[in-house]
């Protein structure tokens, strides 16, 4: 404790960093920050962008940027992401930005961030293009944690053979996420092809019965082959999911 208040003192530490250090978080007028929530639970803490002004955003992305050396942000809109990189470019004007525009994902790097590296592969597959925002949310996530990601699309279920000459692909791989909507059916397809653990991403594409992926999410609970499965449009679950399988997989790789 000692050596971090020596370090507020001489100005080689601010209070936000010092704070994230001592409990793990850094409180601000936007609400608190878990910084410590990688390293507590090896999923990095995210900035959902939904419900909150461009001002509290751009703050909370600074926040991060400054305690963590990483700012990760999912459902922006244009106005938050201009105001983060405002900020940014004012506060951390060496940060790397990336901005995932069709996901709505922003991932900001401060100049010494050293990202994770995991020794497994992470596939993430979507039916379609309409399904493009969640599996795109589960791609930058999954690589976040450190995995290398590999993206398969268009290969739904309307035209079997566009997932059947992909199959040899798939198998290569460690974990997969597979994005459908409408009934939902590719995972069930995918994981009864594979024998690599599949995580089910339901999409609220579908309309009519049972539409806004209530048929999806309702087919992949009742899948005949093994899967698992996560909430409608819950890109972030199913990346940081297939994130942690991946990490394990690499430890005990590590261990042998």
């Amino acid at each position: 404790m000692r050596e971090i208040l020596e370090a507020v003192e001489s100005g080689d530490m601010s209070v936000s960093e010092a704070e994230s250090e001592l409990s793990g978080y850094a409180t601000s007028e936007q609400g608190r920050f878990d910084a410590a929530r990688e390293r507590r639970r090896g999923v990095p803490e995210a900035i959902l962008g939904d419900g909150k002004t461009p001002e509290e955003v751009r703050a909370l992305a600074a926040t991060a940027v400054e305690t963590a050396g990483r700012a990760l942000l999912t459902r922006v809109s244009d106005d938050q992401v201009a105001a983060v990189r405002a900020e940014l470019a004012d506060a951390h004007p060496d940060a790397v930005v990336r901005h995932r525009e069709r996901a709505n994902v922003l991932v900001a790097h401060a100049a010494d961030f050293e990202p994770p590296n995991v020794d497994a592969a992470v596939g993430v597959v979507s039916a379609g293009t309409s399904d493009a925002v969640p599996a795109g949310e589960a791609v930058v996530v999954a690589e976040e944690m450190g995995a290398d990601v590999t993206e398969v699309h268009d290969v739904g279920v309307a035209s079997l053979v566009r997932i059947l000459d992909q199959v040899e692909r798939l198998r290569d791989l460690d974990v997969l996420v597979v994005a459908a909507g409408r009934e939902g059916a590719l995972p069930t397809i995918v994981a009864g092809l594979v024998d690599t653990p599949v995580i089910g991403l339901p999409v609220s594409n579908g309309y009519g019965h049972a539409g806004e992926g209530e048929a999806a999410l309702s087919g992949m609970l009742q899948s005949c082959t093994v899967l698992s499965t996560v909430n409608v449009d819950a890109g972030f679950v199913a990346g940081a999911q297939a994130g942690l399988i991946a990490r394990a997989i690499d430890a005990a790789a590590s261990s042998e």
